[in-house]
């Protein structure tokens, strides 16, 4: 019980650290007005449609506006890459906006119907590089790990809510308002959601240099890149695969419960609401408790036990067709597909370079946007084929089949991505480059960093050889020299190195180990990746290498780096 309620307590305590934290505050209420204003123009473009030509007009529009969103979504998703991520938000709710209000004036213009069509699939398409970009900038955003699971969580949880609450309001208003008035309502709602991205204060950025004059060619390259990283990583691409199997089964049990309530159930249409209230109640209570994985470091467990409590869950409704047992499994199953998109988000964005992050994210958008829709597709030819009760625990037994093929090979993404030590942080953080960067950022180099231990008169680096590591030192002393005369000694934590890497140049200075040491040595690509990455590192490295170029010159006394 000791262990429960610290778990809570620190639960709790990410969660406030979340709100205290202004960016992300800031990102979560813009995604709740996002994902609010999403749900709500489902509804009233599906009752529009309905008006318009019945149901075979909204499975229609709903088949158009999925497929080109799915197809699209890996190459929306290299905006978020190429692109400051903040700004890609802003731009795609305007774009978002524009659209929903143009689709407000042709329903009360009495345009035709077509056109009121093309606007709402255009309006879903612009929506695509929104999620990717946002679970990019999150990493960025958050100062610790633990900051960054409960943001996921908190993200999910709003997703959640919304599902049910959007829809919601979308009917309320339908019934005292025309579908117009409902397409104006949430084209000031994503107005209101693009004017929280703004004070959002980004300083880490992706490099922009490539973006204009990129040719097709180039940019092609780049948005399979998502693709690529994701298939070069065998455990992120077998999490990946049951991830997506996961969603395939999602989108089969949108369409079994309206006919386990109908059906099976003999609860009537009614009942369709029921079960699906339960399935969201339960996945909001899911993500409340996702809270729970923040500061867990081993997260595959998190992730496979959920998928496996979604497939049972399932099965059971199949296996045991009881109204009761029915509300209980399907809220389950929505409690558990929180818990599965929490661990798998956060999962993702700890294996995957931060450079490719936006775009393996629009991969996976794209894999749940089809997933979706076969799954949605495949129940109906199950049921014809097994009979509704076998379909079930048919497609539930799948996911824990998989799980217990895949285990082994999931967990190797923990494996892979070892807690850093908070010795290791406290050193990095110590170092006025390091200083200003998130805490991601932190915990990525902190995993990087590479102990060396040196017997006294051991040399470090040579004057004039390349510059190839950045190095940090733990322990001992180290003695400073240029063109053979002593400059200075540096000791516990010190630091030598970044003129080399930062200005291009051979060593200025050689290292020698005066005393037995222990040094932190991060590689090249790692150190200019973080540092040049984020502003305020950035500038904080310009002042070092400054100041101590200009000490050598002025008074070869003060401490130098190679």
């Amino acid at each position: 019980m000791r262990g429960l309620g610290k778990r809570l307590a620190d639960s709790a305590s990410a969660f406030n650290a979340v709100v205290g934290n202004p960016n992300l505050r800031w990102m979560v209420l813009a995604w709740t007005g996002s994902v609010l204003a999403q749900f709500g123009f489902l509804i009233a473009v599906s009752v529009y449609a309905y008006e318009a030509g019945g149901d075979k007009a909204v499975g229609l529009l709903f088949l158009v506006r999925l497929v080109p969103a799915a197809l699209i979504a890996p190459f929306a998703g290299l905006l978020g890459d190429r692109y400051r991520r903040e700004r890609v938000l802003l731009v795609t709710n305007l774009t978002r906006f524009a659209l929903t209000a143009a689709a407000a004036a042709l329903v009360y213009a009495s345009a035709p119907h077509t056109t009121v069509y093309a606007v709402a699939v255009a309006a879903t398409i612009a929506t695509s590089p929104y999620r990717s970009a946002q679970a990019a900038l999150t990493p960025t955003l958050a100062r610790t790990a633990e900051e960054l699971t409960a943001a996921n969580a908190v993200v999910s949880g709003v997703e959640s809510i919304a599902f049910f609450v959007g829809p919601a309001i979308a009917g309320l208003l339908l019934a005292v308002a025309s579908t117009g008035t409902v397409f104006a309502v949430t084209a000031a709602v994503l107005l209101l959601s693009a004017a929280c991205i703004p004070l959002i204060r980004v300083d880490s950025t992706p490099d922009e240099a490539k973006a204009p004059g990129a040719e097709a060619s180039t940019i092609m390259s780049e948005a399979l890149a998502g693709f690529r990283t994701v298939f070069a990583n065998r455990p992120l691409r077998v999490m990946v695969g049951i991830f997506t199997a996961g969603t395939l089964v999602i989108g089969a049990v949108q369409l079994y419960i309206v006919v386990v309530a109908i059906e099976l159930l003999g609860l009537g249409t009614s009942g369709v609401g029921y079960l699906n209230a339960a399935d969201g109640v339960g996945a909001v209570i899911g993500a409340i408790g996702a809270l729970s994985l923040t500061g867990v470091r081993r997260l595959s467990p998190a992730f496979m036990v959920s998928v496996l409590v979604m497939g049972v869950s399932i099965s059971v409704v199949g296996l045991w067709p009881v109204t009761a047992v029915a509300l209980v499994m399907f809220g389950l199953f929505g409690f558990a597909s929180s818990f599965e998109d929490v661990a798998g988000f956060t999962l993702v964005q700890r294996a995957v370079p931060e450079e490719v992050l936006a775009r393996v994210f629009g991969v996976l958008q794209m894999l749940w946007f089809g997933s979706m829709g076969i799954g949605a597709a495949l129940a109906p030819v199950l049921i014809s084929w097994l009979g509704l009760k076998h379909a079930l625990a048919v497609t539930g037994l799948v996911l824990p089949v998989l799980v217990l093929v895949a285990w082994r090979r999931v967990a190797r993404i923990d494996a892979e991505s070892p807690a850093p030590d908070e010795a290791d942080l406290r050193v990095l953080a110590s170092v006025p480059i390091f200083a200003p960067l998130p805490g991601a950022s932190l915990e990525h180099l902190a995993s990087r960093l590479v102990p060396l231990r040196l017997e006294p008169g051991s040399v470090v680096v040579r004057e004039g050889d390349a510059g190839d590591r950045f190095y940090i030192v733990a322990e001992g002393d180290v003695e400073v020299s240029q063109e053979g005369a002593p400059l200075s000694t540096l000791g516990a934590g010190d630091h030598f190195g970044e003129i080399a890497l930062l200005r291009d140049v051979p060593r200025t200075a050689t290292v020698t180990a005066r005393t037995s040491v222990v040094l932190y040595a991060l590689d090249r690509d790692d150190f200019l990746a973080a540092v040049t990455g984020h502003q305020p590192s950035a500038d904080a490295a310009e002042s070092v290498v400054s100041a101590r170029l200009a000490g050598v010159a002025a008074t070869r006394s003060t401490p130098t780096s190679g």
